[in-house]
């Protein structure tokens, strides 16, 4: 039988299109991250983010929780589980409103934070956040936290994310299948910012890129707030089935060399080494140059980073990530994209990976876990403080009821 844990755990479900990971962590009284469980899928039923079969979705997390909770020895009930895809949208809002009693409380910022939120959205959207940026009351700009302030008038500047209203609703469906509920619907990027990105850099200005197997995720953070986040529809399986086609060998094989032997700038390859792939309908396996392989890799990771460029070009954040930008996810990985990310940013580039110390150090500090590690401290952040802004305005705390009912209620 299953454990009671004296610590209570917290749990993140990562769907994603090329795998479902289940980590379980408890924290002690310091606020220490202990991993007591790992579950770790293949995904199925997923395609660019977002689910496309629900039976075989279903299956791949049942396996990962069934592997996590056995690892952990405890029952899983809930989760923070995240949501993504080329659904996601997202702009900044203003809203203002005044101050009842000459001073701040968290009544009054639920009100102004109302008014910020208070925007069309379409019929099919859904608010998923609405994040805080800063507060401005009397004039006064740069305010972090108003409560306990002294004024007349008040206003915000917030970070509105909407998603589809199905898309979140058939992730629902699927892990109330599983037996298990939700904490939190959390944007895979921000959850990957929380695990990879420091204060320093989140204050100087940083562009993080998460490249995961369907899409890729930009969020943009400047001034200790984020101010920009985008889903591009270019990710890992479009370099795989490029190799696929270029070679005549099953995706499973292109995926495994990508892996192995892949690398996104040609002129860092050994020009003599020679690799072997597989090929298809029982031929033999042929021998290749590995800068072969590099030379269907690089065209397509240089649009992507080219499209990441114009993405922070058209909306003018380019000249403010001063640290620069920082790639995870599973694909970050790829051999050269870092110095291939340089060279046409001109930016400082760095690959994240999960700022975690302790048991399963050396398997969790890889990039393919930063949103399950960031889902974790998203929950425990928000879950461990009584600051209204820390905690950030979302429609479940709005209504404050369960998550079932904060469902019914969006998606009425």
């Amino acid at each position: 039988m299953a454990k009671k844990l004296p610590e209570p755990i917290f749990v993140g479900l990562d769907i994603g299109t090329t795998k479902v990971l289940v980590i379980v962590a408890e924290f002690n009284a310091t606020g220490q991250m202990k991993i007591i469980g790992l579950g770790h899928h293949r995904s199925k039923g997923m395609k660019k983010g977002v689910i496309s079969d629900i039976e075989s979705t279903v299956e791949s997390i049942q396996r990962a929780v069934e592997e996590a909770s056995l690892m952990a020895n405890c029952d899983i009930s809930s989760a923070y589980v995240g949501i993504a895809g080329a659904h996601i949208h997202s702009i900044n809002s203003h809203g203002v409103a005044a101050i009842k009693n000459g001073e701040v409380d968290a009544l009054d910022v639920r009100h102004v934070l109302e008014a910020a939120r208070a925007m069309a959205v379409p019929s099919d959207h859904s608010i998923l956040h609405v994040l805080p940026q800063d507060f401005t009351i009397d004039g006064q700009q740069g305010i972090l936290d108003p409560i306990g302030m002294s004024g007349v008038r008040m206003e915000a500047g917030v970070h509105v994310v909407t998603g589809s209203s199905s898309a979140a609703q058939n992730i629902m469906k699927c892990i109330r299948r599983c037996g298990l509920e939700a904490n939190a619907l959390v944007l895979e990027q921000i959850a990957s910012s929380e695990s990879v990105l420091s204060n320093d850099e989140k204050d100087l200005g940083v562009c993080m890129v998460d490249i995961g197997g369907g899409t890729t995720d930009i969020a943009v953070y400047h001034d200790g707030f984020i101010k920009h986040t985008a889903v591009i529809p270019i990710a890992g399986d479009h370099v795989t089935n490029d190799i696929a086609m270029a070679f005549n060998t099953p995706k499973a094989v292109a995926e495994e060399i990508k892996k192995r032997f892949g690398n996104s700038l040609v002129q860092l390859v050994d020009k003599d080494q020679e690799i072997e792939i597989a090929s298809i309908g029982g031929r033999p396996p042929k021998k290749l140059k590995r800068w072969a392989l590099a030379e269907v890799i690089e065209p397509r990771v240089d649009e992507l980073m080219v499209m990441i460029q114009s993405e922070l070009d058209r909306t003018g954040f380019l000249n403010l990530v001063g640290s620069g930008i920082v790639l995870t996810g599973g694909t970050s990985g790829l051999d050269g994209i870092v110095e291939l990310a340089e060279e046409i940013f001109h930016l400082p580039v760095r690959r994240g990976i999960p700022d975690y110390q302790g048991n399963l150090e050396q398997s969790i500090r890889n990039p393919i876990f930063s949103t399950g590690i960031g889902l974790i401290k998203y929950g425990y952040a928000r879950q461990n403080t009584k600051n209204l802004i820390l905690k950030e305005y979302t429609t479940e705390q709005k209504t404050k009821k369960s998550i079932t009912g904060w469902v019914k209620s969006i998606f009425a």
